[in-house]
């Protein structure tokens, strides 16, 4: 079962282990949070979450100094 990824685009691969599954999944490329919800191996529901926090500039520059 494959999903894309709403941020990216990426095609995200899920095994049999989610064949029936609610819960998050994230993506590979970008970090993504996305909720799914699959039953008997068909994906019936995807929904973002969020994306990865990124630091803020500043916090960015106090880390190199």
């Amino acid at each position: 079962m494959k999903i894309n990824c709403l941020a990216c685009g990426h095609s995200v691969n899920l095994d049999g282990a989610y064949d029936d599954y609610e819960g998050q999944v994230k993506c590979v490329a970008c970090g993504a949070i996305l909720e799914i919800r699959a039953e008997q191996g068909s994906v019936r529901l995807v929904h973002f979450v969020a994306l990865p926090r990124r630091p803020a500039r500043e916090e960015v520059l106090e880390a190199t100094h």
